[in-house]
């Protein structure tokens, strides 16, 4: 089902959200590199999926991983989310960048979290991840 095309999407897509969060940063205008630690959220947000993930029906029986342990890694996630989308405002707001820069990098964040998602929905084939899609 998952592709070598679909691989080299992603991989192109999320290679465009970095270019804006890299230019966040890169450019004279803006001139200060603390945009770069929402890559840090990049390299979290999917971990509490796949620990979730990783737990098999063979680990708890017929019933799969269990519903708690499951929500836990949604709210885990979600917090990565917003955490990312907050620190921008955060550093704006202070002084520490500027407002472009700070846009840019809001629009790097959806750019990339949406090819994560995207990741999920093609490698992974869960089912729950449908409903984040309405």
């Amino acid at each position: 089902m998952a592709g070598l095309r679909s691989l080299i999407l992603l991989s192109f897509s999320a290679s465009i959200g970095l270019l804006l969060v890299v230019l966040a940063c890169a450019l004279q205008a803006f001139g200060s590199w603390w945009p770069m630690f929402v890559l840090v959220f990049y390299l979290l947000s999917p971990m509490p999926m796949w620990i979730s993930q990783r737990l098999t029906e063979s680990d708890y029986g017929s019933g799969g991983p269990s519903n708690a342990l499951h929500e836990i890694c949604l709210f885990l996630t979600t917090g990565i989310v917003v955490s990312a989308y907050a620190l921008p405002f955060v550093l704006a707001h202070s002084g520490v960048i500027k407002w472009g820069a700070m846009a840019m990098v809001l629009f790097g964040n959806t750019w990339c979290f949406l090819t994560i998602l995207a990741f999920f929905m093609i490698f992974c084939g869960n089912d729950d991840v449908e409903f984040m899609v309405w």
